[in-house]
């Protein structure tokens, strides 16, 4: 009994209790808040991995506004339906915790408390019994040394942890302490293949296999993900206006009723001003970050999305707007802080054989809808839209790579560069890299495609023998592109976005 009197002790601040016990109703036998009907693709794959138990701890993570929550209270939701004693269950969102100050170790102090108060048995207990505890963690990187904590718990208890967050920096930051425990799935804005559930136009499958790259090293998938999109094209097409319309946040699409600028407000407030004001707030050792240049870096990346700007329009543009001495280090690292909170991504210029072209990096922002909400422009990107607003055209194509450069940055596993133009060597957008060999793919978003001179920078990589390129993929803005070469496949950018 000894052992059990000490671990009796276990005690948390009044308000920390009151708090916890209120977010998890369960406990009472009370039903939690009402969740969307629909379910992300992640929630599937996200309950497969935590049943499993492979590693035991699944990160879920993305940026904000995107549902990693829903999908956790989703999952509770589904567990409590199964039968799962719901005394089995704890769910912590620590951007939401009262101060944490009195505890040293908030998440085994609270781990240790929910086993005594709740639980009724030590973890090890339970899942002797069959019966193991799940532990869902929200926005857990906003806690310090919150990796060696959870590393503790699972390496002395068998339980099953769900860790979701909205910082990749602080994410992985915690990796190394975590080696061989964790397995990751990075969740973006809505697939457009979800959209078209949302919104009710129809079903349509992933093309691209869960179980590794391969198929991409495939032309003939290639064509096969070309021909599925026109085959479901009214499908396809339907998905495609809307996320044109209202982006890819679920908000964005489930309240379709409510005025655009309307929601164009919440995804300022909720997303870009959160993470601004709050995510990045402060930067190590306490230092306080600039907001205002983080709101003028954002802004430029917005303007430049789907481009690779040089550090002089950064400079030049932020000087004269901020009236500060400003330099590019700092406008670096503030683009930096941006990428590890998932609203864009900074995809690299290529290295072959540890030489790296010259070059910057491309800005590939994670939704059109932030931008169109931040600078209030709307861009079309469905072609019907595109064809009433011609003159918005070059701004259309930049925002199409833009797209098509976040969308593949999150398909697992893959290596995503853009190839800048040196010397007599044309530009490829981007290069996909498996293995040993690489696919370049050129967004062309227009309404005529030239096959020569649109096809140029595809033809020069594929030609060069250390590519180790076989083949080259033209994304467009409409099926119906004829490109004589074999060995250039064309699809418009719908049809790629239908790839999972």
């Amino acid at each position: 009994m000894l052992g059990r009197d000490i671990f009796d002790q276990e005690r948390l601040p009044a308000a920390l209790t009151e708090f916890i016990s209120s977010t998890n109703p369960w406990w009472e036998g009370k039903p939690g808040r009402v969740l969307p009907s629909f379910k992300r693709w992640a929630f599937s794959t996200t309950r497969a991995r935590l049943d499993a138990g492979l590693a035991p701890i699944v990160v879920l993570r993305g940026p904000r506004q995107v549902g990693k929550t829903t999908i956790q209270e989703q999952l509770i939701r589904d567990y409590l339906k199964q039968g799962i004693d719901p005394h089995r269950i704890l769910r912590l969102q620590f951007d939401e915790l009262p101060p944490l100050r009195e505890l040293e170790t908030p998440i085994l102090s609270i781990c240790r408390w929910f086993e005594n108060r709740v639980l009724g048995k030590t973890f090890n207990e339970a899942a002797h019994e069959g019966k193991p505890a799940y532990v869902f963690l929200d926005e857990v990187q906003n806690l310090d040394a919150w990796a060696p904590q959870l590393k503790s718990l699972v390496d002395h208890n068998t339980v099953h942890v769900l860790v979701t967050g909205s910082s990749a920096l602080r994410i992985e930051a915690g990796r190394d302490s975590l080696a061989g425990r964790i397995t990751e799935l990075d969740l973006g804005p809505l697939l457009l293949r979800e959209i078209a559930e949302m919104r009710g136009h129809g079903a349509l499958d992933a093309t691209l296999p869960d179980n590794g790259l391969a198929a991409l090293l495939e032309i003939e998938w290639w064509q096969r993900l070309a021909a599925d999109g026109l085959e479901h094209s009214a499908v396809r097409d339907a998905a495609m206006r809307d996320y044109s319309d209202r982006g890819g946040y679920p908000i964005a699409q489930e309240r379709a009723d409510r005025p655009w600028p309307e929601v164009a407000d919440q995804l300022n407030e909720n997303v870009v001003r959160r993470v601004i004001q709050h995510d990045l707030r402060l930067g190590e050792r306490g230092r306080k970050r600039d907001p205002d240049l983080l709101e003028e870096v954002f802004r430029l990346a917005c303007r430049y999305a789907g481009q690779a700007p040089g550090p002089a329009i950064f400079v030049n543009e932020i000087r004269s707007t901020l009236h500060a001495n400003v330099g590019w280090q700092r406008i670096l690292t503030y683009l930096k802080f941006l990428d590890g909170s998932l609203l864009l991504r900074l995809v690299n210029p290529l290295e072959i054989r540890l030489k790296k072209k010259k070059g910057n990096n491309k800005l590939c922002l994670c939704d059109p809808g932030l931008r169109a909400s931040w600078l209030q422009e709307v861009i079309p990107l469905d072609p019907e839209g595109l064809r009433r607003s011609y003159h918005l055209g070059t701004l259309a194509g930049h925002l199409a790579e833009s797209v098509a450069g976040y969308f593949l940055t999150n398909v697992p596993g893959l290596d995503l560069a853009h190839f800048p133009e040196r010397g007599t060597e044309p530009e490829v957008d981007f290069i996909l890299t498996v293995g040993e060999q690489r696919i370049p793919l050129e967004v062309k978003y227009r309404q005529v495609i030239d096959p020569q001179r649109d096809t140029l920078g595809l033809r020069a990589f594929i030609e060069k023998t250390v590519n180790n390129a076989p083949f080259g993929v033209l994304v467009t803005l409409e099926d119906g592109v004829e490109i004589r070469d074999p060995r250039i496949i064309a699809l418009p950018l719908s049809s790629l976005l239908l790839m999972r």
